[in-house]
């Protein structure tokens, strides 16, 4: 399965060259500040590209899904997927997702580091094949230009208990990129840099 990842397109969505595949994958920041039209619009585009599967979760920025969760869902369309601590199989994979992201200033699906955002990996199924998180794992791919790992420690844990095929994750913008870990594909898929210019592209791989 080729499989597109992307990540924290912050409404800028529509000036990025999609190339083709089977599936596509968007690690939440839909949007710039999650006001209702701006979620609207992404959600939009979305459903129009010419995927067979198409899968997205909430981010940091996203307001309107945490907050109007029941207005955000009449968006919705049977020809996206959209994942909030839940799974879904595709083709055979078991894809699970979730927005949230550590502790900063109160953003949205925030949750303090420790029992309070563990409690979210918890839920995380150990057959799980593509594991999309919107915050990263500590150490991977976490870096800022602060040269400081923000990941989170806990689902770190978590994801090498799991042992995914594949984690995509995006909110640190300046540590977009893919490696190997423990067997591990880890994929910062940001597509904006830090100062949210439109500068990485999406990546793609077999699956």
């Amino acid at each position: 399965m080729k499989i597109v990842l992307i990540s924290d397109t912050h409404g800028q969505h529509q000036d990025l060259k999609i190339p083709s595949g089977d599936l596509l994958i968007h690690a939440g920041d839909i949007s710039k500040m999650g006001y209702p039209k701006q979620v609207k619009k992404f959600v939009d585009w979305f459903s129009e590209l010419p995927f067979k599967h198409k899968v997205f979760i909430g981010g940091n920025h996203d307001y309107m899904l945490e907050r109007e969760p029941e207005k955000f869902e009449t968006y919705l369309n049977d020809s996206i997927i959209y994942l909030n601590d839940s799974q879904v199989e595709i083709d055979g994979l078991k894809i699970w997702g979730s927005p949230i992201s550590p502790w900063f200033y109160d953003w949205a699906f925030n949750r303090k580091r420790g029992k309070d955002i563990r409690q979210h990996w918890d839920l995380i199924p150990s057959d799980t094949d593509v594991l999309i998180t919107h915050g990263p794992p500590k150490g991977q791919l976490d870096q800022t230009v602060k040269e400081e790992d923000v990941g989170c420690y806990d689902l770190l844990e978590k994801v090498l208990e799991v042992k995914p095929k594949l984690h995509v994750f995006g909110h640190i913008h300046e540590a977009y990129g893919q490696h190997e870990y423990e067997g591990i594909q880890f994929i910062n898929a940001s597509v904006l840099d830090f100062n949210y210019q439109l500068v990485n592209k999406p990546i793609v791989m077999e699956l």
